[in-house]
């Protein structure tokens, strides 16, 4: 079964994920699966039978690497300023943002094992960030975000064009928005300003190469 509680789904990630450092931020310290850790070997099939969501907080995804490096490198983008990293997953965006100097951060993610992810990598980085599940493309975005951070948000068709006109209206209404893409299919090819261009070790079990050209995107106003 599911872990029904923020215990349990932490007591849930420590036993199948260990604590290690992403390659393009070693500065950072996640609760991360790899070939070594249980939730590796989980099949979809697998994970369905036990009732858990696919566990995109498990892994370090090239275009939250690629954003958490810009951010931790260029602290002046978030310093000082209140951050939302939009589809948390593990926290490596918003953990990077505070580390970089951010006001305060708000992770938000609608799978609950995203809120005991960060809990736990928040901790072992010494920073702090609040959490929300609540799905945050049914309301405009909060009037006093002034910086939303996204990694990888763009590999579904719908959901890239619910997210990116949300995102959108955000930038409209005078914050600023990032976001990490790996190339993926739908990422829109107009309206952005390349940032950076980094090139993110990942694994063939994830993507389809071992290293991913990353780039980091900010919305035109």
């Amino acid at each position: 079964m599911i872990p029904a509680t923020q215990e349990a789904r932490c007591d849930f990630i420590l036993a199948n994920t260990r604590l290690q450092r992403p390659p393009h931020t070693p500065e950072l310290a996640l609760h991360l699966a790899d070939e070594v850790t249980p939730i590796w070997k989980l099949t979809e099939e697998a994970l369905a039978q036990i009732g858990l969501p696919p566990p995109f907080w498990a892994f370090a995804w090239a275009g939250g690497q690629a954003l958490a490096r810009y951010v931790l490198d260029n602290p002046r983008t978030v310093s000082g300023r209140r951050v939302i990293d939009f589809a948390c997953g593990s926290g490596i965006v918003g953990i990077a943002a505070m580390k970089a100097g951010a006001k305060d951060v708000l992770a938000a993610d609608i799978d609950p094992f995203c809120g005991a992810a960060l809990a736990l990598n928040a901790q072992a980085n010494g920073v702090a960030a609040a959490y929300s599940d609540r799905d945050l493309l049914e309301a405009p975005a909060p009037a006093w975000a002034q910086v939303i951070l996204a990694g990888d948000i763009c590999y579904e068709k719908p959901m890239t064009e619910r997210v990116m006109a949300w995102l959108t209206a955000a930038r409209k209404a005078g914050a600023a928005v990032l976001i990490g893409d790996p190339g993926r299919s739908y990422f829109p090819k107009s309206g952005l300003t390349k940032l950076a261009e980094y090139q993110v070790e990942t694994t063939r079990e994830l993507e389809d190469f071992a290293v991913k050209r990353t780039s980091v995107w900010t919305l035109d106003p």
